[in-house]
């Protein structure tokens, strides 16, 4: 069967690790049977329960898998930067970020991949017509949708699931936006690479895709990541927004209105959220 991604050149899968040895034969294996021609670089943060030393038993018996030690645990931004200098220097063509839990589901990086033909960068969404999250409590649900919802607003992004963690990037849009700032610790990595491509006119596309809850093993999800990340957005918003009022202020009057319309948009946005993953969550439980 022709696969339609075949002309992107070189294909790059990192995976970040850390404690995933129930996971990481899972997700490599159905990587490679997904997408047979793409490599899997495995970045593992000196994981206790042995996942680097399975990673390097499984990379010498494939030569589609690598594996990038680092000497402990500094958070998914950190992972992520060092896999991203990994690829670049060995040339790869697209780049993809991938969960090693299962919650990104292999089988739908084809089409992920295919979108990079219209696309700089393509983002598999939880959050636009056909995406979907499965044994998620709604509460996890609501602060999802609303941390990207405030995300969005507070940034100007036209982006549904800005916090989703699985994205593919083209070289040269990844080169580029590296030079930006970007959180090199937790998961606000995720917000800044989007943000960084949507300010330099890269075009975003988001693919719907059905999120899986981790079945094996821990999350490193935790409160402390979310105030982070909530903090941070807070602060570029307000720098940003600071500096859209500047430059309106200098254009005349006339703008209170629209500011105010603004606002008026943002609650409106977190209720229709509130009420879409309420209503989502019923038909779900009555099915």
């Amino acid at each position: 069967m022709a696969q339609h991604y075949a002309d992107l050149g070189k294909i790059l899968v990192i995976i970040p690790t850390y404690n995933e040895i129930d996971n990481v034969d899972m997700i490599t294996g159905r990587l490679r049977a997904s997408v047979p021609e793409a490599h899997i670089l495995v970045v593992d943060d000196n994981s206790p329960d042995g996942t680097g030393d399975r990673a390097d038993e499984l990379a010498a018996s494939d030569d589609h898998v690598h594996v990038l030690h680092r000497v402990g645990k500094e958070g998914l931004g950190a992972a992520y930067k060092a896999g991203f200098a990994w690829a670049l220097e060995q040339g790869y063509d697209v780049v993809v970020e991938f969960d090693a839990d299962g919650s990104h589901q292999p089988e739908q990086l084809p089409r992920v991949l295919e979108a990079l033909h219209g696309a700089d960068m393509v983002k598999g969404s939880r959050w636009v017509p056909g995406g979907s999250v499965v044994n998620w409590p709604l509460h996890r649900e609501l602060l999802s949708r609303g941390g990207s919802i405030y995300t969005r607003l507070m940034l100007g992004l036209p982006v549904k699931d800005i916090t989703g963690g699985l994205n593919a990037f083209r070289a040269d849009t990844l080169r580029a936006i590296l030079d930006d700032p970007i959180d090199g610790q937790g998961y606000g990595i995720q917000r800044d690479l989007t943000w960084n491509a949507h300010k330099r006119g890269y075009r975003i596309v988001e693919v719907p895709i059905e999120f899986i809850e981790r079945t094996a093993g821990e999350s490193k999800m935790s409160g402390d990541v979310v105030k982070e990340a909530m903090i941070r957005t807070t602060e570029l918003g307000l720098r940003h927004r600071g500096a859209q009022l500047k430059k309106a202020l200098t254009r005349g009057s006339g703008r209170a209105q629209h500011a105010g319309e603004s606002a008026g948009r943002f609650v409106g946005a977190v209720s229709r959220a509130a009420s879409d993953a309420v209503r989502d969550r019923r038909k779900g439980g009555s099915r």
